[in-house]
């Protein structure tokens, strides 16, 4: 079992350890990982790294649980004097960033060691992680599986040791789903809890920052951290309980066409809740069945990425472009803006259905992911990689639409249960989440 965020913070107060020992231990299995051809990072920083850990223990004083800590940040954030290519070759002639962006800027202030750029799909355009210019990612477990995106390099980083955390983003799923196939705790926050300046945008309506890490303290730590709220208060942990907890699952939408194994996985979750004296309440929620339209022909965000990447795929880095993704992101191409206005409006009016149906809710649990992490292989189809990338957002994509928050929690170390809650009540999720996975631990 790898260390949390909080058990090498406490070594490294005790002198246990140190943050050059840990970042040598990072950059080590780096090397091992790259060796091997494997494909986590996209660039290295060794050098900077060390010089920030050889500072964190020269002053010796460890001030925030993520002082001296190593983490990588996704291709997708700024970082002063480096190129973010978004996992594209479109844009490795482009100037180096003046800045870091801001929750960069953040971790840097906190006293985190700033690994590298972790791999992710182009653009952040994909709920399956592969990437046709850097290489693809391989789940941790199996390697002719897919590790899930967009933050598929962060999240095979946490999970075979290179980092204790990882920075992703989230704009369907992509932090939560990488996590849930990859075994490791994934957080979505509210959009805007945390700022986004500095990360390359795919959709403003629903990006947002995502974490990746081994607990839910972990990522109650970076989310800490990186919203501004951080206090010595937080080192203390979360209340961990479920009892008389009110859980609301769905048996319309998010459950159709379900992989056995994770329908099992999540049935044996909600038994052991149970069991451990939580309430969990079925309930209905048809206007999740509307779905399916608003997101053809790619949906708001389909809109709102067109808006940005239009212009450079009808100029000279069109061609850079992996074809698969150019073809989604030409979706928005025939997007009006009658239609535009008509699916925010949409939006609105499911956002508010899910205030009525959840708000007696402590907490909306779902599986991550209905399905396995597909095989590399069978994504060579078109047809089949379109259909699967559409059913590994399906479930993670609601809580984006719906401007929430999530934890991903590992039931195995494929297969992910989702703790979700409405817009603005992160912290009572990640209490909540922390009690499920406390539950969970000890059946």
């Amino acid at each position: 079992m790898k260390p949390t965020v909080m058990q090498l913070h406490r070594d490294l107060l005790l002198g246990n350890t140190s943050s050059v020992a840990l970042t040598e231990q990072a950059l080590a299995a780096i090397a091992c990982h790259q060796e091997a051809g494997e494909r986590a990072f996209t660039l290295v920083d060794a050098k900077a790294a060390l010089a920030t850990a050889r500072q964190v223990d020269a002053a010796g004083l460890y001030p925030t649980p993520l002082a001296g800590i190593p983490v990588s940040v996704k291709d997708l954030f700024d970082i002063q004097g480096q190129v973010t290519t978004a996992g594209s070759v479109a844009f490795k002639r482009n100037p180096r960033a003046p800045r870091d962006a801001a929750v960069v800027a953040t971790l840097r202030a906190a006293g985190a060691v700033l690994l590298g750029r972790t791999n992710m799909s182009e653009f952040a355009c994909s709920g399956l992680g592969l990437n046709s210019h850097y290489g693809t990612p391989r789940n941790p477990g199996d390697p002719e599986r897919v590790a899930g995106g967009s933050s598929s390099g962060a999240a095979v980083s946490v999970a075979l040791g290179m980092s204790a955390a990882a920075l992703g983003a989230d704009t369907g799923g992509s932090a939560r789903i990488p996590a849930a196939f990859c075994g490791l705790v994934g957080f979505k926050p509210t959009a805007r809890r945390v700022p986004m300046q500095g990360c390359l945008p795919l959709s403003p309506s629903l990006d947002s920052i995502g974490t990746l890490a081994r607990s839910v303290s972990c990522c109650a730590i970076l989310d800490a951290v990186l919203s501004g709220g951080w206090t010595p208060s937080h080192a203390r942990g979360l209340p961990p309980d479920v009892t008389k907890r009110r859980f609301y699952v769905t048996d319309d939408y998010l459950s159709q066409h379900v992989d056995s194994a994770v329908a099992q996985a999540f049935d044996d979750a909600l038994a052991c809740l149970s069991r451990a004296g939580a309430r969990i309440i079925r309930f209905d929620f048809p206007e999740l069945g509307r779905i399916a339209d608003m997101e053809a022909q790619g949906g708001l965000a389909a809109a709102e990425a067109w808006r940005w990447h239009g212009p450079r795929l009808e100029g000279e880095g069109g061609a850079c472009y992996d074809p698969r993704i150019a073809q989604s992101l030409r979706q928005g191409a025939g997007l009006s803006a009658v239609r535009y206005l008509e699916l925010v409006e949409q939006r609105r009016e499911l956002q508010a259905a899910a205030a009525y149906r959840l708000s007696m809710a402590d907490a909306w649990l779902m599986p991550t992911v209905a399905i396995l992490p597909p095989k590399l292989a069978e994504l060579e189809n078109e047809d089949v990689y379109a259909h699967l990338n559409r059913l590994v957002l399906r479930n993670s994509a609601v809580v984006n639409l719906l401007d929430g928050c999530a934890v991903s929690l590992p039931l195995t170390d494929q297969i992910g249960l989702s703790v979700c809650g409405l817009h603005g009540r992160d912290s009572h999720i990640l209490k909540i989440a922390a009690g499920v996975e406390r539950a969970l631990a000890h059946p």
